[in-house]
C-alpha cells in the first residue's frame, strides 16, 4: 500500500499551517507599519522564517500584501459582519454593525485598529490592485450599512424625508473618528462617544 497520499496531504496541511501563520503576522504587521512596509524579507524576520519559505507561498510583494487583504477580510467577516447579520434586518442591524465594528476595534483585534481604515489612509493615492481591493471593500462594507437602512425606510421604522446616504456617511464618520481618536489618544471614552452619537442620530432619523 502506498503512503504517498497521506504524505501529500500532510505536505498540503503543514503549508496551509505555514501560509495562515504569515498572513496572521500581515495583517497585525500592516496596521503597525503599512501594508507598503511588507516585504517578504521584513517579513520572514518578524515571524523567523526564511525568505525561501516566505517565497514558496508568496512570489511577489503585491502577491503578499493583496494575500494579507483577503486574510484581513476573512477576519472581519467572522468577528464583524456574520455576528451583526443574525439581527433582524433595519434598524437593529444598522446599529448591530455599528457596535460590532466598535467592539471590534476596542478589543483590539489588531493592534492598528481597524485594518482597513489604516491601509486606506495609507493607499487612497496609489493607484493599484491593492488600493483597488481596499476601495472594494471599504464600499462594500458602506452598501451593506446602507441597505439596512433602506429597509429600515421601507419598514417605517426612519422618517419618510430621511437620507439613507446621508445616514451611511455620518454613521461612518462616527466609526471612522473612534477609530482615529483611540489610535491617537489610546482612550476608550471614544466608544462610549459614538455610541452616543449612533444612538442620537438614529433616533433622530426615526
Amino acid at each position: 500500500m502506498s503512503l504517498q497520499p497521506t504524505t501529500e496531504r500532510r505536505r498540503r496541511s503543514d503549508g496551509e499551517r505555514s501560509r495562515r501563520a504569515i498572513l496572521d503576522a500581515a495583517t497585525r504587521l500592516a496596521t503597525v507599519e503599512g501594508i507598503d512596509g511588507l516585504s517578504i524579507g521584513g517579513l520572514a524576520r518578524a515571524i523567523g522564517m526564511s525568505k525561501s519559505g516566505l517565497y514558496a507561498h508568496f512570489g511577489s510583494k503585491e502577491e503578499l500584501q493583496l494575500a494579507t487583504i483577503a486574510a484581513a477580510e476573512e477576519v472581519f467577516d467572522a468577528d464583524v459582519i456574520e455576528p451583526a447579520m443574525q439581527s433582524d434586518d433595519g434598524l437593529p442591524r444598522v446599529e448591530a454593525l455599528c457596535e460590532r465594528f466598535l467592539s471590534h476595534v476596542e478589543r483590539e483585534v489588531f493592534p492598528g485598529g481597524c485594518f482597513f481604515a489604516s491601509v486606506a489612509a495609507e493607499l487612497d493615492t496609489r493607484p493599484g490592485p491593492v488600493r483597488d481591493r481596499i476601495a472594494a471593500f471599504q464600499s462594500g462594507w458602506a452598501e451593506r450599512i446602507a441597505s439596512s437602512l433602506g429597509e429600515a425606510h421601507r419598514q417605517g421604522e426612519l422618517q419618510a424625508d430621511a437620507s439613507v446616504e446621508q445616514l451611511t456617511f455620518e454613521l461612518n464618520a462616527i466609526l471612522a473618528q473612534a477609530n482615529a481618536l483611540f489610535l491617537l489618544q489610546s482612550d476608550r471614552k471614544a466608544f462610549d462617544l459614538a455610541r452616543r452619537a449612533i444612538g442620537d442620530r438614529l433616533e433622530r432619523a426615526s
